[in-house]
């Protein structure tokens, strides 16, 4: 089963439990820093949603269309109208070059099966000067904590196709931002908060 169908299959669930994560006022803080014309990559079932006002202009991916079918749902009870959501591929987006002025992503590089071609992507439909607010867990400069990661692992990439052990802010910095930052917000420096420009 493809990764984008295990999502849809647990959606509900997986919705439930986003709800309650411990990471939504650090995505509220990261949305709130968004400008312009924003493209929110992976919104899954839309936990973020509510964080967006009403005119803000919004466009939301994610490759699951079960999880799509949750965001649309929400964003009808916010009667969020400027809130576009598209089923599409991170790694093959269909929007021309320099679209957005902000581009937000929240746990989403552990899962994207190419995270290179991924960040590639972003860079390529962010304007030049624009900004990315990237919320990602990954693998650690602790070795200790990288063993418990690693075991865990096991279990996340046969039941979601989810990795913990993705470099992820390298592979960032690798992707020709002209600036990017870093801030450790959970587990050490497994969850970091990263700005990157273009």
């Amino acid at each position: 089963m493809e990764t984008k169908d295990k999502y849809s299959r647990i959606a509900k669930l997986f919705d439930k439990m986003e709800e309650k994560m411990p990471m939504n006022k650090i995505k509220e803080k990261g949305i709130d820093t968004l400008s312009g014309k924003i493209l929110e990559v992976g919104i899954g079932s839309g936990a973020t949603l509510k964080y967006y006002g009403k005119n803000s202009d919004v466009t939301g991916i994610d490759f699951s269309i079960g999880m799509l079918n949750i965001a649309k749902e929400k964003a009808k009870a916010l009667d969020l109208k400027n809130i576009k959501l598209l089923e599409m591929d991170i790694e093959n987006m269909s929007f021309a070059n320099e679209t957005f002025d902000s581009v937000f992503s929240s746990c989403v590089f552990c899962t994207v099966p190419n995270p290179k071609k991924g960040i590639s992507e972003i860079y390529r439909v962010l304007k030049k000067g624009g900004k990315v607010v990237f919320i990602e867990h990954m693998k650690s400069k602790n070795p200790i904590l990288n063993i418990a990661l690693k075991f865990l692992n096991i279990f996340t990439t046969w039941i979601l196709g989810t990795s913990l052990l993705r470099e992820t802010e390298k592979t960032i910095r690798e992707s020709g931002f002209t600036k990017v930052r870093s801030e450790n917000v959970m587990l050490g420096d497994v969850v970091r908060f990263i700005v990157a420009e273009k």
